[in-house]
């Protein structure tokens, strides 16, 4: 064989090598197109449930999710500015005047758990049991450590209602904090770093169950508030509306709600657990 035929056959299979390659790349680039990205509370993601539920929706739907898990007000404000695709969070009435507003066609409801309040497992105060109002009364009038979010998330929400309910300000309005005793202090901050600084200070905090039981730094931590119907916590999902934002991706946010709300993503849901203990309740189908 010629030099130049030798030279000429190592080319074609180069060539043929690297179009083997293109063509595998390019597949690839195919199979992973499609992207959404979801806003969502802090508790879907420090809880650990999400580490269980996107790789499931992933396989079901070829349908790859960017989280961005901020406080809700935070992921509504988000999703408000066409930042996101589809909205997870857990705040009934913020979602409501989202929909209401035209910024998503419809809410559905996913999935609750409910809200704890910890503290001290000596308990200082004297909170144990199943009334939270008449806890966050008691914490009030001994001016005892609290540690709130005050981040605008939907456990924030939940909190001011709770004390709004103490009847220590005026009927009706949100209550000032120095109402709520000298040891009342808001850090601006996720679940996680919340519970850090209450283990740290021995303060109370309430807190979502699901970041609760993934919480690992309870040092002297433990549930002294729990049971009380105000506590529930319900989540929803929303499309963000296709009307208002049409260079978003509706179909591939579609597909998120669709799966989640469908007997297999609600199985997944129910299937995330903890040392045996369930973090959330699929109530997509409840009446």
């Amino acid at each position: 064989m010629s030099k130049k035929r030798a030279a000429w056959k190592r080319w074609r299979t180069q060539l043929s090598v690297r179009g083997v390659v293109l063509g595998g790349l390019l597949l690839a680039g195919t199979v992973n197109a499609e992207e959404i990205t979801m806003a969502s509370t802090t508790s879907t993601e420090q809880s650990g449930l999400f580490s269980q539920l996107l790789p499931d929706f992933r396989k079901a739907t070829q349908v790859d999710v960017k989280v961005v898990a901020v406080g809700t007000g935070q992921a509504i404000d988000m999703a408000r500015r066409g930042d996101a695709d589809v909205l997870f969070v857990h705040d009934t009435a913020a979602e409501e005047k989202f929909v209401a507003e035209g910024y998503a066609v419809k809410r559905f409801p996913v999935m609750y758990n409910d809200f704890v309040l910890v503290g001290p497992a000596k308990d200082p105060v004297g909170v144990k049991g199943n009334d939270i109002v008449a806890a966050f009364r008691k914490i009030a009038a001994v001016n005892a450590p609290f540690v709130s979010r005050g981040d605008k998330s939907g456990t924030d929400a939940a909190e001011r209602r709770l004390w709004s309910q103490t009847g220590l300000g005026d009927a009706g309005q949100p209550l000032d904090s120095d109402k709520k005793g000298s040891g009342y202090k808001e850090c601006g901050c996720g679940m996680g770093p919340a519970l850090n600084i209450a283990a740290s200070s021995g303060a109370y905090v309430l807190s979502d169950r699901g970041t609760w039981l993934s919480f690992k730094n309870k040092a002297g931590l433990a549930v002294v508030v729990e049971g009380d119907k105000r506590l529930f916590n319900q989540y929803g999902v929303m499309v963000v509306n296709p009307a208002r934002f049409p260079n978003r991706n509706t179909a591939g946010a579609q597909k998120f709600v669709d799966w989640v709300i469908s007997p297999q993503g609600q199985a997944s849901i129910a299937a995330y657990k903890i040392g045996g203990e369930q973090l959330f309740f699929p109530n997509a189908n409840a009446k």
